[in-house]
């Protein structure tokens, strides 16, 4: 990361959840999830919508930020189960704009999780929302590998007490395992794919 970057970093998190049982049931799987957090200087804030040029800004700090911050979710599963679900998420302070958050996690970010994880094809869910200080954002997990990957859909609640600050982001980044105990099966890339068609010839029909 360069220095400039650096410097604009507030405070780190790293939310762990490991779940051993639920509806009284233990784990049949390892059920982890690790997600990392940075509150940033937003540097667009206060100052009205932001330029082609200012958001890409953000999209490059997003790699350089997620970089880290997929190294310190990945180092909590040495020696466990490799993770094989991912999620994103931001929080913009209310000074900036929620397309501040779509920067951070769109465009770029999954070049850093991909990269640190080894794997990832899937697209990686994201979430961004504008909050007050306090406000929780929910971070989705999807497949790495497979997107239609049901076992490895899940999702977390997250929030920082005292951030985001008006001029701040929050920015996410998460990895799993598995669902507690996940069995429900759903349709195939196969099946969802000729329902699609079908209903495209209905409407050319």
């Amino acid at each position: 990361m360069s220095p400039s970057t650096l410097e604009t970093i507030r405070q780190i998190f790293v939310f762990e959840r490991n779940t051993l049982a639920e509806g009284g049931r233990a784990a049949a799987a390892t059920s982890r999830h690790v997600v990392a957090a940075a509150i940033f200087k937003n540097p667009c804030a206060g100052r009205g919508a932001a330029t082609d040029a200012e958001l890409a800004d953000l999209a490059q700090r997003s790699v350089e930020i997620g970089t880290l911050l997929t190294e310190r979710a990945l180092s909590h599963f040495a020696g466990e189960e490799k993770p094989r679900a991912y999620g994103k998420a931001a929080l913009v302070g209310t000074a900036g704009e929620s397309e501040h958050g779509a920067a951070l996690i769109h465009p770029r970010l999954g070049l850093a999780m991909r990269t640190g994880l080894g794997a990832g094809p899937a697209l990686i869910p994201g979430n961004a929302k504008v909050s007050t200080a306090g406000g929780s954002v929910d971070l989705l997990f999807g497949g790495a590998d497979d997107a239609w990957d049901y076992d490895a859909m899940d999702g977390i609640t997250l929030a920082i007490p005292g951030a985001p600050g008006p001029d701040e982001l929050v920015l996410f980044v998460g990895f799993g395992t598995v669902r507690i105990n996940a069995r429900v099966k759903g349709a195939s890339a196969e099946q969802v794919a000729k329902v699609v068609a079908d209903i495209r010839a209905r409407r050319q029909a």
